[in-house]
């Protein structure tokens, strides 16, 4: 029993021998382990040097730019929009002032009955010139006081104004019946020559003759100043006494002698007026 004890005790001396060298190795590397350098990490770069590396960034100064031409553009488009609206604003309000005419240098076609009767109705209700002219007379009846029997206020501008409205109607009814019958031209016609004194002449000439169905043969007004001699009979239905429809006839035709030249000294020279103001030379208005 003593020789195993003994047997067993070295066999536990030689195992701990061995334990307790495997623990000092493991330690020995353990330290080694913690005393082994790591490598420097790379320094950080600073942003100017790494932009100095890169290419030059044109981006936002690129978008810049094109912001800004786009808006110049934008504007000047806006200056054009508005230049061409007021010069088709002008044309519009001259064709509507003016009504229906023959251009200088226009082929002149006889015209139907049709197109006679759409003529009468925008010389008659739908052109905005024929009511400036009897706004017109009627403001100068109002400066005359005639007839004396109405108001010199507004309502007696409204009497006189009404009074010329009915009397212009009653005699371009019957200008445009006489007309049609004797297949006179009712349009004013420009004229083809230059300078200011010929076209005046044809301009107050043209309210006194006119052309037949030919187009080229010119005849004197018979319609038209019938009409104005019967809208002027035509008036003393409504007009206060005393009046003579002779008189009132007469004087009828002599309201268009005068109104008449001037009408068709502005529908000669209106475009000379509109190009100064800045309209552009639109194309004539045809029935």
């Amino acid at each position: 029993m003593q020789i195993l004890g003994k047997a067993r005790f070295r066999r536990f001396e030689a195992y701990r021998g061995i334990l307790f060298v495997c623990l000092l190795s493991m330690a020995g590397a353990g330290r080694g382990q913690t005393t082994q350098q790591l490598p420097n990490a790379p320094a950080p770069s600073s942003p100017q040097t790494a932009g100095d590396q890169r290419p030059p960034d044109n981006t936002n100064e690129g978008t810049a730019e094109k912001t800004k031409k786009m808006t110049v553009e934008a504007a000047q488009a806006t200056v054009r929009m508005g230049e061409a609206a007021v010069v088709r604003a002008r044309n519009w309000e001259s064709r509507w002032l003016t009504g229906v005419y023959i251009s200088q240098g226009q082929v002149i076609q006889p015209l139907t009955f049709a197109q006679r009767r759409d003529l009468y109705l925008q010389q008659t209700l739908t052109t905005p010139g024929a009511y400036a002219k009897r706004m017109f007379a009627a403001g100068v009846d109002q400066m005359r006081d005639n007839p004396p029997q109405w108001d010199g206020g507004w309502a007696g501008y409204g009497e006189r104004f009404a009074s010329r409205e009915g009397q212009f109607i009653s005699a371009n009814t019957l200008a445009m019946l006489g007309n049609a019958a004797l297949k006179y031209e009712p349009r004013y016609d420009q004229c083809s020559c230059s300078g200011f004194w010929r076209r005046s002449r044809h301009a107050i000439l043209r309210n006194f003759v006119t052309y037949n169905q030919s187009e080229q043969q010119l005849r004197p007004q018979l319609g038209l100043y019938a009409g104005a001699f019967g809208g002027g009979m035509i008036s003393t239905a409504w007009k206060p006494d005393p009046h003579n429809v002779f008189v009132e006839g007469a004087l009828g035709m002599a309201g268009q002698a005068g109104y008449g030249a001037l009408w068709n000294f502005f529908l000669e020279f209106y475009r000379d007026i509109n190009r100064k103001i800045g309209g552009r030379r639109a194309a004539s208005p045809r029935p």
